[in-house]
């Protein structure tokens, strides 16, 4: 293990700790008042999470990489627990035990899944077995695209209706993403003889210019949320958590494609 795997582990952890930790606030906020040990359980979630993301950002590139796999073992354990959590959630909304609660079923299915991203994630950083780049090209787009899709429908409903400009363009993404997720997929499928270097390279491509025209979308209804200019019921916050998504795959991309570039010189 070197220093990589130390930087690697932070960044996953940080990243990741921060986002959780909002789904606890999430999940609590759609939660109804009656509700209190469910509440309590997302306040406990959400303490766990924050204690990770303050000891994750004590850690620097020298500290000892058995220390940071015992660390990513922990953390490992709290995401997993945070998982069955929200799964339970799930199960409790699909059986109609929490009538009028504000939580889409979609939204805990999409929140669980990062949770799940996240625990492999750390068990693949600890084990060494991270995938090889022709298929974390694919696997990685497949997730994210998907999230990003998810994101354009939770903002699309969650616009007051008269908001009808804004809710007819996170239908256009909607649709958009959904498009390419059908396309990562076909990809997916096809493999490995999909994973030419051409096909994987325009991929990328296609899918960086759209994130980037989702996360600039992303970015305008948080500014407009956050000055009080358009009505939604969406909290400031979330706004924040979605594009910063955005901006994680976009980072994502670029990393995949230098690996691309690197791979077809060498």
């Amino acid at each position: 293990m070197s220093n990589g795997f130390v930087m690697r582990s932070l960044d996953e952890v940080r990243f990741w700790s921060r986002i959780m930790k909002e789904h606890s606030l999430f999940l609590k906020l759609g939660f109804r008042c009656d509700d209190t040990q469910l509440i309590h359980e997302a306040n406990q979630f959400y303490a766990v999470f924050e204690e990770i993301e303050r000891r994750s950002n004590a850690f620097t590139s020298e500290t000892d990489p058995e220390v940071i796999k015992r660390f990513n073992v922990e953390v490992h354990n709290a995401a997993s627990r945070i998982w069955a959590f929200k799964r339970k959630v799930l199960g409790l909304i699909l059986s109609c035990q929490l009538p009028g609660a504000n939580n889409f079923p979609l939204l805990v299915d999409h929140i669980s899944r990062e949770a799940f991203y996240f625990r492999n994630r750390l068990e693949e950083l600890n084990t060494g077995r991270l995938d090889p780049l022709p298929d974390a090209i694919i696997n990685e787009n497949v997730f994210f695209l998907r999230i990003m899709a998810d994101h354009a429908k939770f903002i699309g409903h969650l616009l007051d209706p008269s908001e009808r400009q804004l809710v007819e363009q996170s239908r256009n993404f909607s649709h958009d993403f959904d498009q390419l997720l059908f396309q990562a997929r076909d990809l997916e499928s096809m493999r490995p003889q999909s994973q030419t270097v051409p096909l994987l390279d325009q991929f990328l491509d296609q899918n960086r210019i759209s994130v980037k025209s989702l996360r600039d979308f992303k970015k305008t209804a948080k500014e407009l949320i956050e000055s009080c200019r358009i009505k939604s019921i969406i909290h400031p916050l979330l706004a924040d958590h979605v594009f910063r998504e955005a901006e994680r795959f976009l980072i994502i991309i670029d990393m995949l494609e230098s690996s691309l570039t690197k791979t077809s010189a060498g």
